[in-house]
């Protein structure tokens, strides 16, 4: 049953065109690759870099390989001295790894703002705090010009749809990206690149999160964490979610429902960890459904002892496996789990009210999305 849905026809398309490459090593210390590009991203949660190998196709276009991609958390929304000072220094830091330790270029790093931070920073007044990191971090690696892009959600939102979704499935996807802050995405309705459509919500993994924990008082209890979860989750559906997706016109234009962020990835790896090498996992609603409940009520079934040890003796990379789950329990937590999966439980089944033909995908690597795109404008 697996197999058969891993092989669907807008998969193979997808991994054909080589958007991605699920390769999740690190190069070793002074790397030298003559197309390496790095995107550096100050997001809600901390500071992103990804590595990415530009290789240029005159008949597929330009395709791209991750070299690597690791992440400081930070927590610069909280607009505290302690969070900008960890945020100015891990900038900073993963700055300098791409110039000494992958020699790259600096023309060749891009750094921006989320757009996530830049509406936090706007709901609480804090705006401020992005202009002095951005004149700080310039400072700091003594380049007056460096140019740090805020970029907006219809910015972010578009390019990320440019850079994960292969120009031959462009027109008939609708891509959505859960990050810690919000959520972002949309689609090309009219079939081509002239408009784009938005589709946003002020609903993140994070922000679903922190505001059950205020719901929650002084019980900080997981039971009561979980009752006050359902509330937010439920409220956010009924007053942000269905009005989004009722007036999305996603259908009948939009035939793939794909969704990248953090939760996507860490999703696809904790359901399906033996497809660590795929970066596109197909997904039903019942699956993530199933998920969700496991999150709450089965957390030790999540664990990477006892993913791995219901893997058998097939011929997967245990170690790669194990890692990725790894990796995943040191980014979410359960709470975040929680959140995270409720809230994009919540936005699948809405497109599915609207249509139940829709197909779901999980995109691993989405978060190197709008550097590719970035780089792809950069170069042409």
């Amino acid at each position: 049953m697996m197999a058969k849905r891993i092989t669907g026809v807008w998969l193979a398309v997808f991994l054909c065109a080589a958007v991605f490459v699920a390769a999740q090593t690190s190069a070793p210390r002074n790397v030298k690759i003559p197309n390496l590009y790095a995107g550096i991203e100050v997001g809600s949660k901390g500071v992103k870099m990804s590595l990415i190998e530009l290789t240029r196709s005159a008949e597929t276009g330009n395709s791209f390989t991750i070299v690597k991609d690791t992440s400081v958390n930070t927590d610069f929304i909280s607009f505290t001295p302690a969070t900008f000072d960890a945020t100015l220094n891990g900038l900073t830091a993963l700055y300098t790894v791409a110039l000494t330790k992958y020699n790259i270029p600096s023309k060749r790093v891009f750094t921006v703002i989320s757009s996530g931070v830049k509406q936090q920073a706007e709901k609480e007044q804090k705006t401020e705090s992005i202009s002095k990191l951005i004149a700080d971090f310039q400072t700091k690696i003594n380049e007056p010009g460096r140019l740090v892009e805020v970029v907006d959600v219809m910015q972010e939102a578009k390019l990320s749809h440019v850079g994960i979704v292969p120009l031959s499935r462009r027109y008939s996807t609708f891509l959505i990206d859960i990050g810690s802050g919000n959520t972002k995405g949309g689609f090309f309705p009219y079939g081509n690149d002239s408009y784009f459509y938005l589709f946003q919500l002020n609903w993140g993994t994070k922000s679903t999160s922190n505001a059950a924990d205020k719901l929650s008082g002084d019980d900080k209890s997981l039971q009561n964490y979980s009752k006050q979860l359902q509330r937010v989750a439920a409220n956010a559906e009924a007053t942000d979610i269905t009005y989004a997706v009722n007036t999305s016109g996603s259908y009948p234009v939009s035939d793939h429902i794909a969704f990248s962020g953090g939760i996507a990835w860490a999703t696809a790896t904790l359901l399906y960890p033996e497809l660590s090498n795929n970066p596109i996992i197909p997904v039903t609603y019942e699956d993530v459904e199933r998920f969700t409940k496991r999150v709450s009520e089965n957390y030790s079934s999540l664990s990477e002892a006892y993913l791995v040890s219901k893997l058998g003796n097939g011929k997967w990379d245990k170690k790669l496996v194990s890692e990725e789950i790894k990796r995943v329990h040191s980014v979410f937590d359960q709470k975040a789990l929680m959140a995270g999966s409720a809230l994009l439980l919540r936005i699948m089944r809405q497109f599915k009210s609207v249509n139940e033909a829709k197909q779901f995908y999980l995109i691993k690597n989405g978060q190197v999305g709008w550097v590719s795109a970035y780089v792809t404008e950069a170069t042409d």
